[in-house]
């Protein structure tokens, strides 16, 4: 039981470093706060608490992935792009070398 006891303690501090604004799960941290600190954290409590915590931590879950895939895609998009860009700067690398070797043989053509 202590064992239970401890992770709950460690959740409890992890969802405490959360800036909470959420009125519901502010008032199930204090509640499950002061219970600890009583000693007094009945199966009723601990499942109260842990409801409020998954129903309000889900919903920001699904939309960090959402969050995640969107950039995830923009950084293929982006990694796409930037392949081009690299190999569209090489043909054009290639292009000025042998229009310059062009102006070079005429440059000294002309000054025959």
């Amino acid at each position: 039981m202590n064992a239970g006891r401890e992770r709950l303690g460690a959740l409890v501090r992890a969802v405490g470093a959360f800036h909470v604004t959420d009125r519901a799960m502010q008032a199930a941290q204090a509640r499950i706060e002061r219970a600890l600190e009583r000693g007094d954290v009945d199966a009723a409590a601990r499942s109260a608490y842990l409801d409020a915590v998954r129903r309000y931590f889900e919903p920001y879950a699904r939309e960090a992935d959402g969050q995640l895939r969107h950039v995830d895609r923009e950084l293929a998009r982006l990694y796409q792009l930037q392949f081009n860009m690299t190999a569209e700067r090489g043909v054009v690398a290639k292009r000025i070398e042998a229009v310059r070797g062009v102006l070079a043989a005429l440059a000294e053509i002309g000054s025959e």
